[in-house]
Formats: C-alpha cells, structure tokens, sequence
C-alpha cells in the first residue's frame, strides 16, 4: 500500500501541503489538467523553489484575479458537485469544507448553513483543498498518516477580528488529534491545512514502517528562525493491516432503563460511531451498572459525545486516543441460487483473508425462497470461497 506520512515539524497549511506534493515529484502540468474540472475561473499557481534556512523546498501561491465572493457551505458544495472532478475526488473535499463549516460554527455559536466563509471560502482555499485531493490521487496514495501537530501561540487577524493563536476553528479541528507546543509566536496550523490532514489522515503519531519512495518539502509564506516547511515522506508498506488513532469514549452508568440502551446505540451509528458496546460492571453501593463504550474518530467526538449526554442519564465521560490495527475491508456482492448477497471482505496485501455474509440479506433470502439460514450461509459461503487465489466469484 502507498502511503504518506506529513512530517508536520514547522506546522502544516494548505499551500504548505500542495509545496510538499509537487516537490516529492507530483506532476504539475496533469495537476493543472485535473483543476481544470473544478470550473472555477480566476486563479493560478505559482510554483518556485525556495530556500527556506538551508533547507530547499518548493513554494506554491495560488494567485486569484479579481475578488473572490463569500462562500457559504451550500455554495461550495454546489460548486464541488457541478464540478467536472473524478466521482471519487467529490466527496473528500466536499467533507474538508463540511467539517470546516462545523468547526466556524462551534465558534461562532450558529449552524453550519449559516456560517459565512471569509478566509476559507475564497479561491486560494478551495484550490489547496482540491489541489491537496487531486494530488495525493495522482501519486496512488492509499493513505495518509501524519506527525503530532505543533501550535504556536499570539494572535491573528481575521475577518471576525483580532483572534487567539491557535485560532479557534483550528482548535476544533483538532479536537482528538496529538499536538505539542512551540516557543514561537505566530500562526504555525491554519484552518485549511487542520482540515486537510485531520479528515484525510488515518493516524497522527510516529513514522510507520514503509519502504521509502520519496520525499519533499512545501515551503510556507513566512520566514521565521526554523526552516518553515512542511515535509512529505512517500513510500510502500508491507504491512497486512491499516492502523489508525481513533477515540474510546466511555462512561459508567447505573441508573438508566436498559431498554434505552437499544435505541442509544441506533444514535451513536448513526452519529458516526465505529463500534459501540456494554459491559457489566458493579458500582458504589453495590449497584450493578454498566460501562458504555463507544470507538469513534476524532472528527466524529463531538456529535458522540452529545449522543451520550442527550440520550442517557450521564453527567461525565471519559476519553482517550488509542491506536486501532485493522485488516482493509470492502463491500462486494457474490451471486448464489437463491439470489444476490453482500459480503464484506477483509484484505490482506491484495489477498482476501475472510468473506463475511450481509446477515440481512441471508435472512430475507431464506424468507423469499423458503429455505433454512443455514442453507443460504452455505451457499454464500461457497460461492465466497470460489475464485481463483481464493478470491470470491463476485458480480
């Protein structure tokens, strides 16, 4: 599997993120070709090498002619959906400006349709969005993983004013992600590049094991007494299984009717949760009770966590990051006599290790054709196993 690894030592932005790319050998003229789908008139890239310190690294500034309008979310989405992209570059960009407009409007104490881009909304920013999708697409990178963030401290001007460093829709981006502190004044994250990275990447942590393919350096605009760039590793992993941070959110609970917990769990899935479970445990005064625990990531926390509040009689939770190893996964439909079932694979280096049948749709097979479960997992078993190398016979 390809994958990138932001080494984030100065800080990250979106200018900084398209700099990396292009100098870790992203092929700039069929990047043009593929922005050339956004329709949006107006801009252009320009690229030069820079030196920042001793450090050489590329320098982009996305240029706009003429003022760019403020945007709210419905506006870009429809910009992003009109657009002449790839099927599958849509949807993460999209999402990008989705978790941005969540993030404005936590601030700003409104809802995401009524939040109003200023900074974020114009054209530089939409450009480093599409340009940071599109080219990690060009390269063939499967995943993205990234350093620990760095925040430095002071304050920023913006369109709502003189705001603290962090600033604060930055802040909320990173709710669940690593960061560290640095002695430096000035903004070292901005919005559009917190954005990027904590819905693109997997995992924020230590460089994984890979087979090294490449590297570069995006400078940023400003000079400062470390080299302000932002550095991209590229390279091959061997590994059988993904790994990710993601968050375990937990409470203790005793006094809450049990039925409630089946309709708890239909609103944590359905706020993004990645797993959700009980389990029995005896509290004070001999009460017996049971510990809630939800895996979710980082990006999904807040609506998790207001889920829990809103639907059971808890005043406080508990959280931490962890690491979670898992096998890729995907979704295929395998053709058997009794009609069509879905069945998730679990992946190994391009090999598939187990076929797990849809439930549901062996149970309403068994129902239309009259036929014992057991028969149709047979059935659904066998024609996953069939194949060559042990792939299924899929349609």
């Amino acid at each position: 599997m390809k994958i990138a690894y932001f080494d984030c030592f100065a800080g990250v932005s979106g200018d900084m993120i398209l700099g990396a790319l292009l100098d870790a050998g992203l092929d700039a003229q069929a990047l043009h070709e593929r922005l050339r789908g956004l329709n949006l008139p107006g801009w252009e890239l320009d690229v030069r090498r820079v030196r920042k310190h001793e450090l050489a690294a590329t320098q982009v500034t996305v240029v706009a002619r003429g003022e760019s309008p403020e945007r709210t979310l419905g506006d870009i989405e429809a910009l992003i959906g009109n657009s002449d992209l790839a099927p599958a570059e849509k949807p993460p960009i999209a999402h990008i400006f989705q978790r941005l407009a969540e993030a404005e409007a936590r601030v700003h104490g409104c809802s995401p349709a009524e939040v109003h881009f200023h900074e974020v909304g114009a054209i530089d920013a939409i450009v480093d969005v599409a340009c940071a999708v599109c080219g990690l697409n060009l390269l063939g990178v499967e995943a993205v993983h990234a350093s620990p963030l760095p925040l430095g401290r002071g304050f920023t001007r913006s369109a709502h004013g003189r705001l603290p460093l962090p600033a604060p829709a930055v802040v909320e981006l990173l709710r669940g992600v690593p960061v560290i502190g640095m002695e430096t004044e000035g903004e070292t994250v901005t919005p559009t590049g917190a954005a990027i990275l904590t819905t693109l990447a997997k995992s924020f942590g230590p460089l994984l094991s890979m087979r090294l393919s490449g590297v570069g350096y995006g400078a940023g605009q400003r000079d400062t007494e470390y080299p302000n760039a932002l550095r991209v590793l590229l390279g091959e992993t061997e590994a059988s299984a993904d790994t990710e941070t993601v968050l375990l959110i937990e409470t203790n609970i005793d006094d809450m009717n049990p039925q409630l917990y089946e309709h708890v769990f239909a609103r944590l899935f359905a706020a993004g949760a990645l797993d959700v479970w009980l389990s029995p445990v005896h509290m004070k005064k001999n009460r017996p009770g049971n510990v809630l625990s939800v895996l979710c990531q980082p990006a999904q926390e807040a609506a998790v966590s207001d889920v829990v509040f809103r639907e059971t009689t808890t005043l406080g939770l508990r959280r931490q990051p962890i690491e979670r190893r898992s096998l890729s996964r995907e979704i295929r439909t395998v053709s058997t006599r009794f009609g069509p079932v879905r069945v998730k694979l679990a992946l190994a280096n391009g090999q598939v290790l187990r076929a797990v049948p849809e439930y549901e749709d062996c149970k309403r097979l068994a129902e239309v054709n009259a036929v014992p479960l057991r028969d149709v997992l047979t059935e659904v078993e066998q024609a996953a196993k069939g194949g060559s190398h042990g792939n299924p016979d899929l349609i």
